[in-house]
């Protein structure tokens, strides 16, 4: 026989799960003129896009081989913190703008198939990062080393803009119509989608750190500098093609690959996480996610 407090106990109980079933106020007894709240959708997932999306050297690796995909990268956290109904993960690393939609992606596991091709008219949410290898831009980053402080060495900053020109910066301006082209195609086979432009983040702050990463101050500036430009075409290109661009710079401020080799979401020229050089690592990764999970509950 239950004891009057385990009867009142279970009086609150079968009341609670009322008030919740009807959405009235039990702290009052009162109704509340309060529609219904929906459950967030179930959402059929596609992403694409480059290394800054596959996460190379994050254990544990998945995928195609040549594409050094992680069960770690940002894709894979997002699919888990938004309950996606169904999900594929096609981002490869070394994909270049043209390598979604109209070449065939060459790895050394072989050939890679577009990765428009992944999206249909059932696809929900597309998330993308593009634009880094179309501009050169780790390449550019490798030759910023010097494992000398000045002035013993040369600054590839000084060596890309001069005559008074950027190199990078008019790799950008050049490139930046493609990823617009990509974004419509993109649009094109998956209409219903909702399509995300994933960001590149802080890589490293004002300044950089020469000792911790051998990059002299000023080339580290103009590398930053770079990204940021990098970003703010693909938010223009977003904002023109109907898509939207979600910044994960603010969330790496602090967390460069200045930081303390556990704080780093970005890696430097020397790695000191498992992740390839001047990518995300895996606490990276988490975070990029977690940013684009909060956009998707904002718009």
């Amino acid at each position: 026989m239950l004891g009057a407090g385990s009867v009142g106990c279970m009086r609150r109980a079968v009341v609670g799960l009322l008030c919740v079933a009807a959405l009235v106020s039990c702290s009052t007894g009162s109704a509340q003129n309060v529609e219904p709240v929906e459950p967030a959708p179930a959402l059929d997932y596609v992403a694409l896009g480059d290394s800054g999306a596959s996460g190379p050297l994050i254990p544990q690796s998945t995928g195609t081989a040549g594409c050094l995909q992680s069960d770690s990268n940002y894709p894979h956290v997002l699919a888990g913190l938004i309950g996606a109904r169904s999900f594929v993960d096609v981002s490869c690393s070394g994909a270049r703008s043209e390598n979604i939609a109209t070449d065939v992606q060459s790895t050394n596991s072989g050939p890679i198939p577009l990765q428009i091709d992944a999206l249909s008219e059932e696809t929900d949410l597309v998330t993308i990062t593009i634009g880094g290898n179309d501009v050169d831009l780790v390449s550019s980053a490798r030759g910023c080393v010097n494992f000398s402080p000045e002035p013993s060495g040369s600054s590839c900053a000084d060596a890309l803009t001069a005559g008074g020109t950027d190199v990078i910066g008019d790799a950008i301006t050049e490139a930046a119509p493609n990823w617009g082209q990509v974004l419509d195609a993109i649009a094109g086979r998956a209409p219903n989608a909702d399509i995300v432009v994933v960001g590149y983040g802080t890589y490293v702050r004002p300044g950089g750190c020469y000792g911790t990463q051998p990059v002299w101050a000023r080339d580290a500036d103009y590398l930053q500098a770079s990204v940021d430009r990098l970003n703010d075409a693909l938010a223009e290109q977003a904002e023109d093609h109907g898509a939207r661009f979600v910044d994960v710079r603010p969330v790496s401020i602090g967390h460069d690959a200045c930081a303390a080799p556990d704080e780093r979401y970005l890696e430097g020229v020397i790695p000191a996480n498992p992740a390839a050089p001047l990518h995300p690592t895996a606490a990276g990764m988490a975070a990029f996610a977690q940013v684009v999970a909060d956009s998707l509950t904002l718009s």
